[in-house]
């Protein structure tokens, strides 16, 4: 397998957007789309405010808590053990109205829900992730087994219980050097923000989040990835100066693409696979479809046998069938960044055995994206029940 990731600019719908794309094996694996008037978006993905608590709501067992003027951001209480207050109004209570406590931006707004916030304040690194409440060592499930105990080791040996430490996925392509210096650099930057808290206005924005193009690069954690193209100037200078400093980046090219004459998202055939995420219809090979509908509440997919043909064994056929669905649902809920509740409607299938090989082959499919993503049962109505983490916007609501 191969992997590149392509950053250039994109127009959709008359909108301007920078897009950055994960290209595997030739194929559209993973994409993000950023406007170009970033303000257009609102607050950033992991940015650090002095929030100021609009109300508390003991029936949602949640706060509001404004990050600037008529920005309100919904924050779940039951997680706030340790705030860091630059103004307290009660000694008793752990957040009332009119409290300034530092939050950051946990998920972005999503469809017609605010932006969630949380008091666990945390950066995160290529290697390690560092968290100011719950102060633990954790250790990245798809690590081996040996690098997990390894790197618990090292994380007794060379951490103090002040933070919490998470090693991540990428880190197993790290020196111990280089580790232990990220998670230096990132216990220094935090005890600073913290530090100079008290010193700043309502409202300030104390950190900010990476830009998309650029996170999106440091989570990226394939073995395969060989270059990295852009053909933004700009931009291939941050990347030279972020990824010189990554020793598991070092050896990926980076490429400043030049050619004027053939834009670069022709290239990697960009526009057309942007267009076919966009659509609601995906043809399978066998001339069997999925259709997927995003609604409020959840995303439906529905599993069609559209032009395929079966021989004398129907229920093999709609077996094979819903086996090549379950390969492209999972590649277009990690392409389309679809989450929450996903329900997916396959073609019936009798056998109990069948049924059993579905789910197990579903979930071993969705074990390759980097998003927590769950395969729950099928329900009586034969309905496959799924969840997807809920982090960033879906591809459709970015561009939208």
């Amino acid at each position: 397998m191969s992997a590149k990731i392509i950053i250039t600019n994109y127009t959709y719908e008359r909108k301007d957007f920078l897009l950055c794309g994960l290209i595997e094996n030739d194929h559209l694996a993973e994409v993000r789309a950023e406007h170009t008037d970033v303000s257009a978006e609102g607050p950033l993905l992991g940015n650090i405010y002095i929030g100021k608590v609009q109300n508390v709501v003991k029936n949602l067992n949640a706060a509001f808590v404004e990050i600037a003027p008529g920005q309100p951001c919904y924050l779940p209480l039951e997680h706030v053990t340790d705030p860091v207050y630059v103004k307290r109004n009660s000694l008793n209570k752990i957040l009332v109205q009119g409290d300034e406590i530092l939050v950051q931006v946990e998920k972005e707004a999503l469809k017609t829900k605010s932006p969630m916030v949380s008091t666990n304040l945390t950066l995160t690194g290529r290697y390690v992730i560092l968290t100011k409440q719950n102060k633990k060592v954790g250790i990245s499930s798809k690590l081996e087994k040996e690098a997990r105990i390894h790197f618990r080791n090292l994380a007794e040996e060379y951490f103090s219980d002040d933070y919490g430490i998470i090693i991540r996925t990428n880190a197993k392509n790290a020196s111990d050097e280089a580790i232990i210096s990220e998670e230096s650099a990132l216990r220094q930057r935090m005890n600073k923000i913290i530090r100079h808290a008290g010193n700043r206005t309502c409202f300030s924005c104390l950190y900010q989040g990476m830009p998309k193009y650029l996170n999106f690069v440091q989570n990226s954690y394939s073995d395969y990835l060989e270059e990295v193209v852009t053909d933004l100037p700009d931009i291939h200078q941050t990347l030279t100066e972020y990824c010189g400093c990554r020793d598991d980046l070092r050896t990926v090219s980076l490429r400043l693409y030049k050619d004027k004459s053939y834009p670069l998202a022709s290239l990697y055939n960009l526009r057309k696979q942007m267009e076919r995420a966009t659509q609601k219809t995906v043809f399978l090979k066998s001339g069997g479809s999925i259709v997927i509908e995003q609604a409020e509440a959840m995303t439906v997919i529905d599993v069609n046998t559209g032009k395929s043909s079966g021989g004398k064994d129907p229920q093999k056929h709609f077996r094979d069938i819903n086996l090549e669905a379950s390969r492209e649902i999972a590649r277009q809920l990690r392409l389309r960044n679809i989450s929450g509740i996903i329900i997916v409607d396959y073609i019936d299938l009798i056998r109990e055995e069948d049924q059993t090989e579905l789910l197990s082959y579903l979930r071993k499919q969705v074990q390759s994206d980097p998003i927590p993503t769950q395969v729950h049962d099928i329900t009586r109505l034969n309905l496959v029940e799924m969840t997807r983490k809920k982090v960033e916007k879906s591809l459709m609501e970015q561009l939208r």
